[in-house]
């Protein structure tokens, strides 16, 4: 058992500012790291920013051994594991892209007790060389991220997390420490009672933002709208929109419209290049990036002065976490959302496109290992190249709802799913000793390449084709129908990383599959389009304070208005003719203004209102027409 210390606030003040240069704790953080450092499990929920990581990275530091960390972010682990060797304190990650030797290596150093923090995967708590490492380590704590994927009650479920509970009786003595940016109080429930806590103790933190000013505008003309924005602002922010294609477009779109301190981001991209704007967007003060939801989880910047939503988040959550990325050094930022009717109905129509029957989701589930030719309680050890295309065609189900099922496969980890592109992989079939037998063509192409790529004769090897036929002296397009041929006989398992694929990670159980998980996904399926419906509410109510509804969402119930946002300020000044042709004469008392820049300046008041004044304005003759466009008085 360890023993419940004591520490008094000079010692945690003294740990902070020599680590993190900071001078004080920001709200519940001393208090969650106290209920820490006293042996209490303790759930922590503290909004995006709210600096989750120290409240356990700093009594780690306090303990005696190694806090054991679960994560489900490799990317994250990495991110955290540098930040911290970089303020001097000693932390490793394991991670299944280490070989052998690196693993050892990391298992000596916790033995020798080196570490003060050691990040995982929950995967890797069933993991038997991990668990018979682990024995011999003095640990100090278990801090469990994102402790929300625990909960059934979302799409963001991690079977893996149920390993937890297991992992925490073989140290019963060890405290528990979950940590989550949003949960609802049946979410809540359900991460104590999975991690096995003694005792219901929970640090809530208000989800009140008082810095933000929420904006939800009701517009067709988005690009514009936004446009005039940067024109007009010169903080760095986020712009996030629904796909790939589009953080590309209209990033493209305000360069070539004058707007230079743009970049898009997304998923797809390669990992240096992710890296070098990302970092570069961090640096910089006055930089905008227009990205899918891949990015922000994990990122830490305080000047951020605005986020903008091209289109709706799916959720209320997913909403909340991404305006949170703003105004975290606690000056006033803006949060524009914008929307139009026909868009709704748009993702109205794509969701319930993707909606999966039991039927659906029984064909895709046997046409998988059918063409993989899986057998019942078969686990395979390979990468199999799939088409959706083909799924398609065979099983008449569309291409969103078989994507849907695939990734909810995924997410359940019984399948590994590539959809970008990424590395090759090779395996030779055969000991490289025999090569001459294959006959001259195929000998002399594999010993030509077993030269080019390391390791492959003895392993299974990663690599990138165009290093590859460079390599080797060969154009891509041969090296990839060689390649295949070789497959196609037997002699090499050949992955090509410009391709679909999956990787099965438990063996075919078609009882399961057809009980436990269809019915896990229809319920998921359900629980989507329930969020959904709440935010369509959330954004279309205008009879309510819109930091008040989001209290309301996840259970602050007796709160005030924010003050700020477009319900609470269009209140205070008033919609009346008279009180439009106020705002309308000082905004052009300063210059000519188009409609789109006087709504980007008259920012709480509708486009469409503010455009029927200024008909009534121009045939009083109050307000002319400087030209074609552009209004003037």
């Amino acid at each position: 058992m360890i023993p419940s210390r004591s520490y008094n606030e000079q010692i945690l003040d003294e740990t902070l500012k020599q680590f993190w240069g900071y001078d004080h704790f920001r709200d519940q953080q001393k208090e969650i790291i106290q209920s820490v450092l006293s042996s209490n499990d303790t759930l922590a929920l503290l909004p995006t920013g709210g600096g989750k990581s120290l409240c356990y990275q700093l009594p780690s530091l306090l303990l005696e051994g190694t806090t054991v960390v679960i994560s489900p972010l490799l990317a994250l682990m990495k991110e955290q594991v540098h930040e911290l060797n970089r303020r001097g304190i000693p932390a490793a990650y394991l991670s299944s892209e280490f070989d052998d030797e690196q693993e050892e290596l990391i298992y000596q150093n916790l033995k020798n007790e080196e570490y003060k923090l050691l990040y995982v995967s929950p995967e890797r708590l069933t993991n038997r060389n991990f668990l018979e490492n682990i024995t011999d380590t003095k640990l100090s704590l278990i801090a469990v991220d994102e402790a929300h994927c625990i909960s059934e009650w979302g799409s963001d479920f991690r079977p893996s997390y149920q390993n937890i509970k297991d992992f925490r009786q073989a140290y019963p003595y060890l405290p528990c420490l979950a940590l989550t940016a949003t949960a609802s109080v049946k979410v809540m429930q359900e991460i104590q009672h999975k991690l096995d806590f003694k005792k219901t103790n929970i640090f809530k933190k208000s989800y009140r933002r008082d810095n933000l000013y929420i904006q939800i505008r009701e517009l067709s003309d988005k690009y514009n709208h936004i446009l005039y924005y940067l024109r007009s602002n010169e903080k760095s922010g986020l712009i996030y929109v629904r796909t790939r294609k589009e953080a590309e477009y209209l990033s493209n779109w305000l360069k070539i419209s004058g707007i230079e301190q743009v970049d898009y981001y997304h998923a797809g991209l390669p990992v240096k290049e992710k890296q070098i704007r990302q970092n570069y967007w961090l640096s910089k003060n006055n930089y905008t990036l227009v990205s899918t939801n891949a990015f922000g989880m994990g990122i830490d910047k305080d000047n951020v002065g605005f986020v903008i939503h091209l289109s709706p988040s799916p959720s209320i959550e997913n909403y909340y976490q991404e305006i949170g990325r703003a105004g975290r050094n606690g000056q006033n930022a803006e949060t524009i959302l914008l929307w139009n009717q026909s868009e709704l109905t748009q993702i109205d129509d794509l969701m319930r496109s993707q909606l999966a029957s039991k039927t659906d989701y029984q064909k895709v589930c046997s046409y998988v290992y059918s063409f993989c030719q899986i057998a019942e309680h078969e686990l395979p050890e390979v990468f199999f190249e799939i088409q959706t295309n083909k799924i398609q065609n065979l099983t008449k189900i569309s291409r969103p709802k078989i994507v849907s099922i695939l990734r909810f496969l995924h997410n359940q980890e019984i399948i590994y799913l590539k959809e970008s592109k990424g590395m090759s992989s090779l395996e030779l079939k055969f000991n490289i000793s025999e090569v001459e037998s294959l006959g001259k063509k195929d000998s002399f192409f594999v010993e030509k390449l077993s030269r080019a790529l390391d390791g492959v004769a003895t392993h299974r090897t990663y690599f990138r084709e165009k290093k590859l036929t460079d390599k080797m002296n060969v154009d891509e397009q041969t090296m990839r129908v060689r390649l295949r041929e070789l497959h196609e006989k037997g002699l090499v398992d050949y992955f090509d990383g410009n391709s679909a694929g999956i990787r099965f990670l438990m063996p075919r159980n078609d009882k399961e599959l057809q009980n436990k998980y269809w019915n896990l996904f229809a319920s998921i399926q359900k629980n989507k389009l329930q969020k959904w419906e709440e935010m369509k509410f959330f954004i279309k109510d205008a009879s309510y304070c819109k930091m008040r509804l989001i209290l309301s969402y996840f259970g602050e119930k007796e709160t005030e208005n924010c003050g700020k946002c477009n319900y609470c300020l269009t209140s205070k000044m008033g919609t009346s003719d008279r009180e439009y042709k106020k705002i309308i004469f000082e905004a052009l008392m300063r210059s000519p203004m188009t409609l789109d820049e006087l709504a980007v300046h008259l920012k709480f008041y509708p486009k469409d209102e503010l455009l029927e004044h200024l008909k009534i304005l121009l045939d009083k003759g109050q307000v002319r027409m400087l030209n074609y466009k552009t209004y003037t008085l």
